[in-house]
C-alpha cells in the first residue's frame, strides 16, 4: 500500500515553502520535486530550454508570468492558455524561470521590466527558461499535470499580480503567422515529479517541534533517518491531512521496530527477549526554564530497562547503553496527557503511588521512569497511541521480570544489627539476620496496610497481625530506599496482576484517554 499526498517542504532559512509530492511505502518516505525532463530527441542543455515564440493576431504570446526581482523571485510562467502560442510549442511549461528574451538577460530583473520587455520584443520571441524547481508556494501556481486531481492551488490568489501576454503587445502582423508548433526531431518535454530524497523508515524518527524548544509546529513535523538524514519541515494545507501522515508515518516505523524486534529476539534466549523499543524525547535535567529535550532511543529486555544514544542495530551493541536499570526496581509514572478540551490531567499510576515532580512542562504525552537513589527520567513521545504502548510495555516488561525473579533480596540494618529483607512473589516478605539466617518476621503481601519514609534511608512498614488484627510496625534502613520501595512496589502490582488483571488494565491512563478520544 502506496500512500501519496502533497504538501509543502518549508524552508527556515529563506521562510519560504515549496511544492512537493510524498511517497510512502512500508519502508520508505520518498520526497518529489516537479521538473521538466526531456523525454525524446536530443536535449543539448540539460536544464535550459530556448523556444522561440510566434505571437499571434488573437492571444498574443498565450502565457501569464508572475513574480520578479522585487519579490526576490525570477520572473516565472503562471499560466500557458490552451491552443495558443505558448502551448503549440510543446516546450514551455507552468513554474517555467524566463531567464532571458531575444538574448536579454532578465534573472534580476523586475517584473515590470519583463512584460515591458516582452510586450515589445517584436513577433518572433525568442525566451530561454529554466524550470524552478523551488517555486516558493506564495507564487500560488497551479500544480498543473501530472498534479493530483485536487488542486490545493485552486481558488487562492497569489499576493503577486499575474500578467497576461496574451494580450497582442505591438504586433504589426495583421495576417495570421504559422503557429508555433514542435519540430519533428526537436526535443520533446514533459513535466513529471522526480524523486529528490528517500528516507528509510527503520528506526527513523518524527519530530512535530520547533528545534530546542517545547513549540509544536502547525500542522507540521519532520522526519530524521537512523542516520540523521532530514525531510526537512514538512507542512500540509489542513490539521486533519498532517494527522493523517503523521499517524501513517509513524505506523510504519513502528511495524518496522516490531520486525527489528523480532530479529534480535531469534539471537537471545527467553529469558532475554525484547519486549518494546522506540524513539522518545528526554528532558535534559539541571536545564533552566528553557528547557531541552534530546533523542533518546529506549528499550525493555530481558530484565533491564536501557537508554541509549542511538538504537542497537547488533547485538554488541547492547553493552553501549548510556544507563541500564533492573526492571524490578524503576516505577513508571504517566504525567500527563493533553485533553481534547485542553486541559491537563495529571495522573498517577498504578496502585496511588504519588511523588509529584515538576510539572511546568508544555509538552503533552509525558511519562517518567523513577530509578534507584531518588533519580528519574523525564520523557515525551509524539502520539498519545505512543504513550499507551509505553505504558503496557513497562507494565509486562517489569511483571515479567518479577515472575522471572521471583524474589529479591536487600541487605538492611535496625539498631546496628546487619539484616536481610526479602521480597518474595510467593511469600511475600522476609526479613531475617544475615549471619545467623534466624528468620525475624514474616507477613504476605495482603498483610502490608501502609508504609512510610524520611525520603533518605528509613522506611516504617505498617503491617496487620493475622491472629490479634493489630498492626506491627518494622522499621528498616536501607542504602538505596528508592529501589526497595519500587521493588516492593513491582511486586504488589505484579502479584495483583496475577490475580486479576482486569483491574490492571482498568488502571491504564493511557488507554482510557485513548478511547475516550
Amino acid at each position: 500500500q502506496t500512500k501519496t499526498g502533497i504538501a509543502l517542504l518549508y524552508d527556515e532559512v529563506s521562510e519560504n515553502a515549496y511544492d512537493i509530492r510524498l511517497k510512502l511505502t512500508k519502508e520508505v518516505l520518498t520526497i518529489q520535486k516537479q521538473d521538466v525532463v526531456c523525454v525524446s530527441g536530443s536535449d543539448h542543455s540539460a536544464h535550459h530550454r530556448t523556444v522561440t515564440l510566434r505571437r499571434q493576431p488573437v492571444g498574443g504570446l498565450g502565457l501569464s508570468i508572475k513574480g520578479g526581482a522585487e519579490h526576490k523571485v525570477p520572473v516565472v510562467i503562471s499560466k500557458i492558455f490552451k491552443d495558443q502560442a505558448a502551448e503549440q510549442t510543446g516546450m514551455l511549461f507552468i513554474g517555467d524561470a524566463i531567464i532571458q528574451v531575444n538574448g536579454i538577460n532578465v534573472e534580476s530583473a523586475t517584473h515590470e521590466e519583463v512584460v515591458h520587455l516582452l510586450r515589445n520584443a517584436g513577433d518572433e520571441v525568442t525566451i530561454t527558461v529554466q524550470y524552478l524547481r523551488e517555486a516558493p508556494s506564495f507564487l500560488k501556481l497551479p500544480l498543473g499535470s501530472p498534479g493530483p486531481s485536487s488542486d490545493h492551488s485552486s481558488g487562492t490568489s497569489s499576493p503577486l499580480f499575474d500578467s497576461g501576454l496574451h494580450l497582442n503587445g505591438n504586433s504589426t502582423n495583421t495576417a495570421p503567422s504559422s503557429p508555433s508548433s514542435p519540430i519533428a526531431n526537436e526535443p520533446k518535454y514533459e513535466k513529471r515529479w522526480l524523486d529528490t530524497l528517500s528516507v528509510p523508515l527503520s528506526m527513523a524518527r518524527i519530530s512535530r517541534y520547533k528545534t530546542g524548544t517545547d513549540k509544536l509546529r502547525s500542522n507540521a513535523f519532520e522526519v530524521l533517518a537512523l542516520d540523521g538524514v532530514s525531510t526537512g519541515i514538512l507542512q500540509f494545507y489542513t490539521a486533519q491531512e498532517s494527522a493523517d501522515w503523521l499517524r501513517a508515518m509513524s505506523t510504519n516505523i513502528s511495524d518496522l521496530t516490531l520486525q527489528n524486534m523480532k530479529m534480535a529476539n531469534k539471537c537471545c534466549s527467553p529469558s532475554d527477549q525484547v519486549i518494546h523499543m522506540g524513539w522518545v524525547n528526554e528532558r535534559l535535567e539541571g536545564t533552566d526554564s528553557s528547557q531541552l529535550y534530546k533523542f533518546k532511543f529506549l528499550a525493555l529486555k530481558g530484565s533491564s530497562f536501557y537508554i541509549f544514544s542511538t538504537p542497537p542495530v547488533s547485538t554488541l551493541d547492547w553493552v553501549r547503553a548510556e544507563k541500564i536499570y533492573n526492571l524490578c526496581e524503576v516505577l513508571f509514572k504517566i504525567h500527563k496527557l493533553w485533553l481534547a478540551d485542553d486541559c491537563w490531567l495529571q495522573a498517577n499510576l498504578y496502585l496511588g503511588i504519588h511523588q509529584d515532580l515538576d510539572l511546568e512542562d508544555q509538552r503533552p504525552y509525558c511519562f517518567s521512569v523513577m530509578v534507584g537513589h531518588g533519580k528519574s527520567h523525564y520523557f515525551n513521545v509524539e502520539l498519545g497511541s505512543e504513550l499507551a504502548v509505553w505504558e503496557k510495555s513497562f507494565q509486562r516488561a517489569i511483571f515479567l521480570e518479577v515472575q522471572r525473579t521471583g524474589s529479591k533480596t536487600y541487605m538492611c540494618s535496625w539498631q546496628g544489627d546487619t539484616l536481610c529483607f526479602t521480597v518474595d512473589f510467593a511469600l511475600g516478605f522476609t526479613c531475617f539476620d544475615s549471619k545467623t539466617k534466624n528468620v525475624l518476621w514474616r507477613f504476605k503481601f495482603s498483610q502490608l496496610k501502609g508504609s512510610s519514609d524520611d525520603g533518605k534511608t528509613r522506611v516504617k512498614l505498617l503491617f496487620q497481625n493475622l491472629d490479634t488484627k493489630q498492626i506491627e510496625t518494622k522499621e528498616l534502613e536501607f542504602q538505596d530506599l528508592t529501589a526497595v520501595l519500587h521493588c516492593i512496589h513491582s511486586f504488589i502490582a505484579a502479584k495483583v496482576a496475577s490475580v486479576d488483571p482486569v483491574f490492571i488494565d482498568s488502571q491504564s491512563i493511557a488507554r482510557k484517554y485513548m478511547y475516550s478520544n
